[in-house]
C-alpha cells in the first residue's frame, strides 16, 4: 500500500511541479503577478525595505502578451520591448517618469522588477502564474 501511495504522490508532484511541467512561461499566455517585497534605494544610503503597498506599487499585475501591456488596478502601461532566452523573459517600458525592467524566470515564475528615474530607484520581488 505504501508503494502505491508513493507512486501516486510522485505522479501528482510531477504533474504540478514547474520543473516537470515544461515551459509554462513562454511569453504567450497571460500572467498574473503578485508583488511580495519592495526596496526603495538612494545613492550612498541603505535601501529601505517594505511591502509594495507601502512603496506605492500595486499588489497584483496582469501581463497581456497579446495586447503588449501590463495592467494594475490604477493604470495600464505598454510593454516597449520584450526579449526571451532559455532562462527568462525580459520586459521593458516607461511609466510615470520611471524606466522599468521586469525579468520573469521561465521555470519558476519568479519576477524581479527594477524602476529607475532621475531621483528614484525601486526594486520589487514577486511571483507570476499563468491565467487560464
Amino acid at each position: 500500500m505504501k508503494i502505491i501511495a508513493s507512486i501516486i504522490l510522485f505522479g501528482l508532484f510531477m504533474a504540478v511541479s514547474p520543473a516537470f511541467a515544461g515551459d509554462v512561461f513562454d511569453g504567450t499566455k497571460p500572467l498574473l503577478c503578485a508583488s511580495i517585497e519592495a526596496l526603495d534605494c538612494d545613492p550612498g544610503m541603505p535601501c529601505d525595505r517594505g511591502t509594495p503597498e507601502i512603496m506605492g506599487a500595486p499588489q497584483f499585475l496582469r501581463i497581456d502578451f497579446v495586447k503588449n501591456e501590463i495592467a494594475g488596478p490604477l493604470r495600464t502601461t505598454k510593454i516597449r520591448s520584450m526579449d526571451k532566452d532559455d532562462d527568462q523573459i525580459v520586459l521593458q517600458g516607461y511609466e510615470i517618469g520611471l524606466g522599468w525592467t521586469m525579468a520573469i524566470d521561465r521555470v519558476t515564475g519568479n519576477v524581479r522588477i527594477a524602476f529607475a528615474g532621475s531621483d528614484a530607484t525601486f526594486f520589487i520581488f514577486g511571483a507570476c502564474t499563468t491565467i487560464p
